[in-house]
């Protein structure tokens, strides 16, 4: 005994390195009489254990292999996705699985069969892969006195790390069919330091996403998730992961969200359908009554107006259409519509001539209606050819017997073959009484020569045709009108009929442009 005291003694004097050795690398012999800290303590001294050293496995022909990282989530909340800044938010588990054989005490102290638990403290003490979320906007480690963490190390050297988190992602949101919309948000995860040949990530074999049974949301319907595991390539345009270029394993799981439309039904299509129907009543006030008329067309435009403009205010300004706009401009259409008719029939009632119509069909109301300046024209250049056929035979008829003719430039007018405006003429073949034109003649033609008429021959003359057919007449230079048959309908009656087909027109038109709209969402 006292041989051994001085040999060692010696040997400290002699070496002292190697008690020093002895002193900084503790021993692992009888691991089962230590404590979980004491093991701890001696597993990952400095002497063996870097955690700045990923763990090293080699293959059997002796390849140095990379650590497979293996990811679980869980998540428990979902907040709803913000369309005006794209993005959402959620609040998960993630825990990963890794096998480092440095932190291996099945050997060191095989009667601990139970892992090693331990908070932020033991994960501090690790070596931890790098893996950051790529679409993240702001994320945390959930937590009130400490962080939510939980580190667990396995006999066999496996472990797992949980981590409760909150994290804002980015959601690049399709708009188009908003408020009817389908959403795919991704949650993306990727190592940040080491590339493929150093780390690998995967997902568990068994249930690698999980949502809570109490899970939901107020404006969506959470569809289904899948998720899928792939290789980022990263080069001096893309530094998401700093400077380095290589490949990096990433992979993500992805929601498939449905909007829930019941409250842009309530809040906003249905409104806008009575808004819509509301413009309709100006159709049954008569068109003289443009106080209320203009008050109801306004009122409920400005409505639907403050109504879109409302909606709109929860979205970002996107460069595409969305079908939400096309329903607020189709039913700003009708509305407007409504507000045109009651300036077209207002205006109509207001003239203050009849109006002659072929047929009482819409095509030649409205045709008359919209071009009654040129009917009137029409008709005026054929009573003017009625007056000067009948002059001329008149005047025929005066110079028989050599005697000479009247001069060129006299203008005889005729009121009773002019149609007055708002009156229209019953039968074009009507018959124009020449002996009229003979008293109007023969009185103008003694003023003009005495004697030189014979007005009992003129009428002698003229009474072997005593009537002129007005088919014969020649129009000059406008196309001959024939008004037999023709109605005559008052501006106001005109008016009356166009309220009461808007009557009928509007509602069909908006029938038909919700069944192409809600075709186009549901069906396409």
């Amino acid at each position: 005994m006292n041989w051994a005291i001085i040999i060692s003694i010696l040997l400290n004097c002699l070496f002292p390195g190697i008690a020093s050795l002895d002193d900084d690398c503790p021993t692992l012999a009888d691991g089962d009489s230590f404590s979980q800290t004491q093991l701890l303590d001696r597993l990952t001294h400095g002497c063996r254990y870097d955690r700045l050293e990923r763990p090293i496995t080699y293959s059997e022909t002796g390849q140095r292999l990379p650590v497979d990282v293996y990811m679980r989530a869980y998540i428990y909340f979902m907040q709803n996705l913000e369309a005006h800044d794209l993005q959402f938010k959620i609040y998960a588990l993630l825990q990963m699985r890794y096998l480092d054989p440095r932190l291996n005490f099945r050997t060191v102290s095989p009667k601990r069969k139970q892992p090693i638990l331990g908070e932020q403290q033991l994960r501090d003490t690790l070596w931890m892969p790098h893996i950051f979320l790529a679409n993240e906007r702001d994320s945390s480690i959930l937590g009130m006195a400490e962080k939510d963490i939980l580190t667990s190390i396995s006999p066999d050297g496996t472990v797992i790390v949980s981590n409760r988190i909150k994290a804002t992602l980015y959601c690049w949101l399709n708009l188009k069919k908003f408020p009817f919309d389908e959403q795919h948000c991704s949650t993306v995860l990727e190592s940040w330091m080491y590339n493929t040949s150093e780390l690998v990530l995967h997902w568990e074999q068994k249930r690698p996403i999980t949502f809570d049974s109490g899970l939901h949301l107020t404006e969506f319907v959470l569809q289904k998730s899948w998720y899928n595991e792939t290789v980022i390539n990263a080069d001096l345009s893309d530094l998401r992961h700093g400077a380095f270029a290589g490949n990096y394993s990433s992979m993500s799981f992805t929601v498939h969200l449905t909007r829930v439309v019941g409250f842009y039904l309530m809040d906003y299509f249905l409104p806008s359908m009575l808004i819509v129907a509301i413009s309709w009543v100006s159709f049954w006030l008569q068109a003289d009554q443009a106080p209320p008329r203009i008050t109801l067309g306004t009122s409920t435009m400005l409505t639907f107006i403050t109504l879109a403009s409302a909606q709109g205010k929860t979205l970002p300004k996107v460069s595409y259409i969305k079908v939400s706009e096309v329903w607020f401009l189709g039913c700003t259409i009708f509305i407007f519509g409504s507000m045109v008719e009651f300036a077209f029939v207002n205006t109509i009632w207001r003239r203050k001539n009849s109006v002659p119509v072929k047929k009482l069909n819409s095509k030649h109301i409205l045709k008359s209606t919209l071009s009654p300046t040129l009917l009137r024209r029409k008709s005026h250049a054929r009573s003017k050819s009625f007056s000067g056929v009948a002059l001329q035979k008149a005047m025929d008829a005066g110079s028989l017997g050599g005697e000479p003719n009247f001069n060129n430039y006299l203008t005889v007018n005729l009121p009773i073959t002019t149609i007055n405006e708002g009156q229209v003429m019953g039968n074009t073949h009507k018959k124009l009484d020449v002996n009229f034109v003979e008293s109007a003649f023969g009185g103008m033609a003694s003023a003009r020569s005495t004697g030189t008429v014979n007005s009992a021959a003129t009428t002698s003359q003229c009474g072997s045709n005593n009537r002129l057919d007005n088919s014969s007449a020649e129009p000059l230079g406008e196309e001959e009108v024939d008004f037999s048959g023709w109605t005559t309908l008052t501006p106001q009656e005109i008016a009356i009929w166009i309220d009461s087909r808007a009557r009928f027109v509007f509602p069909v038109a908006f029938l038909v442009f919700n069944l192409f709209f809600w075709t186009f969402v549901y069906f396409i």
